[in-house]
């Protein structure tokens, strides 16, 4: 395999991850929307706080990967990020908190940067 080959893999492999992760955020953002606009179960509430959780967690732990290609101040500045959204979706889980829009936001404008 020639290094223009491999780089092209790369390319296109890193393309197709971050078509991955703009589908699970807007996954989640689709489960936030609905939880303000319609009647839901507390079940539904929690499993769609649950995945946005998740979502961020499993993110947060990439960026933390010294192996992880980013600069390392976008990756602590969007580290940061997620922690707040991993609070903020326990808060709004924990009732302490009802303004999903935040969260919706947040998870909008991280998405269509991607």
């Amino acid at each position: 395999m020639t290094f223009e080959a491999y780089e092209t893999v790369v390319e296109d492999s890193g393309h197709e991850a971050r078509g991955r992760e703009r589908q699970a955020l807007s996954l989640g953002i689709d489960r936030l929307e609905r939880l303000q606009r319609e009647c839901f179960s507390i079940e539904d509430q929690v499993q769609s706080l649950l995945y946005v959780r998740r979502l961020w967690t499993i993110f947060i732990e990439d960026l933390a990967h010294p192996e992880n290609g980013l600069p390392e101040q976008l990756r602590a500045d969007i580290i940061s990020i997620g922690l707040w959204v991993v609070k903020e979706a326990d808060r709004l889980r924990e009732e302490r908190s009802n303004d999903v829009m935040q969260l919706v936001e947040i998870n909008r404008l991280i998405r269509d940067a991607l």
